[in-house]
């Protein structure tokens, strides 16, 4: 495949820069768009084992500013082909997959328009069937039915159908919120009593606070950044992101509320702030998850991707869980508890530090808003019950002293060997360390543990899934713990010319 194409390959999905800026070229262009619209036509014709003229496609959009251009393409080309094309507006990226599944839709496949929380110039696309996301080996399959340009024609011309379809993804959303809260004080308004407010970064996660809080009782003044801007005028929407992070403690202190939410761009991830002003994200909200799932399935596997910390580990397995710390990359962690599952093995969630969570509840999709609505109903309740918090379910989770984040670019084409081969001999350097020793339950990279005197904590040094740059975690339960780790490692890195250290 040529590199036109193998360039907008993003994994599980398509992303590109598509309008002029002073950064970076546009590498995603419209006539790209138009061979990428036919070919998720053929594709799912292919599937689904149907005729063009029978298939039922939708559309959706986040909220960046070449989103409706990208949408008016894909709807065009669809059409053309003879197939009807369901146009259903903003949208986030779960209801794109729910569209596929929910009773009276059922649409053959589901396309999002969308670059996560990726600055503004951006843009893509993430498909879908009632089987799921796609995975990397269905999107090379699209691109390469682009990239031969060979399309089908048809005799008559489909049509457009526009459903707002977000309203009964919310309502599928008002419903489970309803029936796990139970409350038959207030049936329909169990929420009432609660200050909640939402920031959505301008994207496309307003609907939560109004469509969802509102509709349940919640007080949502105070609740910022609802309305779609895809210039992301005030921060990133992105629950990783410092900034946005702030923004929304900042925002749940000022207003005294019992609860703060943030979304990213298209609301495939989410994280939360306590009444406090307490982040409950990363490990955190790990933590909270499990918790949450594991009083309602005991005993369950769950699993994570491979930074997360040792507090977690312990604290899964401290109500009876089992912790499978796996591989970066949501699809990795969702397709391992999957397999599980297959196995025989129950696994009830997959959960990544970013704050991709899927349940196996929910057609292991991971969607930020079912897994606040999971968090708003244990919340209902524990109040209910005596008024205990969402805070005191964590209490106990174990928290490192020190943690850092840094990623060591590599200066090579041939990055891959290079920092392959950086591990291979990490792994003979570490045999030399008093103190140190390998993580034999590892899946991704070197992941070392360090004894009390050598660090007091643990670090993971891998390979990025698909840029030059090798990142590095570590944390230590003491102060000056990562220092002293930083500096040992920094003796084995030194010798290698092509890593920014």
């Amino acid at each position: 495949m040529d590199n036109i194409w193998l360039n907008v390959k993003n994994g599980t999905d398509i992303r590109g820069v598509a309008v002029k800026n002073e950064d970076r070229p546009v590498n995603l262009t419209e006539e790209m768009v138009k061979s990428i619209a036919k070919a998720f036509v053929v594709l799912i014709s292919k599937k689904k084992n149907k005729n063009l003229k029978e298939l039922k496609l939708s559309i959706g959009m986040d909220s960046r500013i070449t989103s409706e251009k990208l949408k008016e393409i894909l709807m065009t080309e669809i059409k053309a082909l003879g197939c009807t094309v369901y146009d259903l507006g903003m949208c986030s990226t779960p209801a794109m997959f729910m569209s596929t599944v929910i009773e009276g839709y059922k649409f053959d496949g589901a396309i999002e328009i969308t670059a996560s929380h990726l600055p503004y110039y951006y843009n893509g696309f993430k498909f879908f069937t009632d089987k799921g996301g796609f995975e990397s080996r269905d999107v090379t399959e699209l691109l390469e039915i682009a990239e031969q340009g060979d399309f089908p024609q048809a005799s008559l011309s489909g049509e457009v159908i526009t459903v707002d379809f977000m309203e009964v993804y919310s309502q599928f959303l008002r419903n489970k919120i309803t029936d796990g809260i139970n409350d038959n004080k207030n049936k329909l308004k169990p929420l009432e009593g609660f200050k909640i407010v939402v920031d959505a970064g301008n994207g496309v996660g307003g609907f939560f606070a109004e469509r969802i809080l509102s509709k349940l009782g919640a007080d949502i003044s105070g609740s910022q950044f609802l309305e779609p801007d895809g210039t992301f005028p005030n921060h990133i929407p992105n629950p990783e992101n410092k900034q946005a992070m702030e923004a929304i403690r900042e925002a749940t202190l000022k207003n005294g509320a019992d609860l703060g939410i943030i979304f990213d761009t298209d609301v495939d991830r989410a994280a939360i702030v306590d009444n406090k002003g307490s982040e409950i994200n990363r490990n955190l909200i790990i933590a909270l998850s499990s918790a949450i799932v594991l009083e309602e399935h005991p005993g369950s596997i769950v699993v994570t991707d491979s930074v997360t910390s040792n507090g977690v580990k312990k604290f899964i397995e401290a109500r009876g869980g089992l912790h499978h710390r796996f591989k970066r990359g949501y699809k990795n962690v969702i397709n391992e508890a999957i397999r599980f599952n297959k196995e025989g093995k129950e696994s009830h969630l997959a959960i990544e530090t970013s704050g991709h969570a899927a349940l196996k509840e929910n057609y292991f999709l991971d969607d930020g808003a079912y897994l606040v609505a999971k968090i708003l109903i244990k919340m209902a309740k524990l109040r209910n019950e005596g008024g205990k918090t969402l805070s005191d379910l964590i209490a106990d989770l174990e928290v490192p002293y020190e943690s850092i984040e840094k990623r060591i670019k590599i200066n090579s084409e041939d990055f891959k060997n290079y920092g392959l081969s950086v591990l291979e001999d990490l792994k003979e350097y570490i045999n030399q360390v008093s103190g140190w020793s390998i993580e034999p339950n590892n899946y991704e990279g070197v992941r070392v543990n360090c004894d009390r005197e050598n660090g007091n904590g643990w670090f993971l040094l891998r390979l990025s899934l698909h840029e030059p740059v090798m990142p590095l975690n570590i944390e230590s339960d003491e102060e000056g713990g990562v220092n002293k780790i930083i500096t040992k490692l920094t003796e084995f890195l030194k010798k290698y010319n092509k890593l920014t250290i």
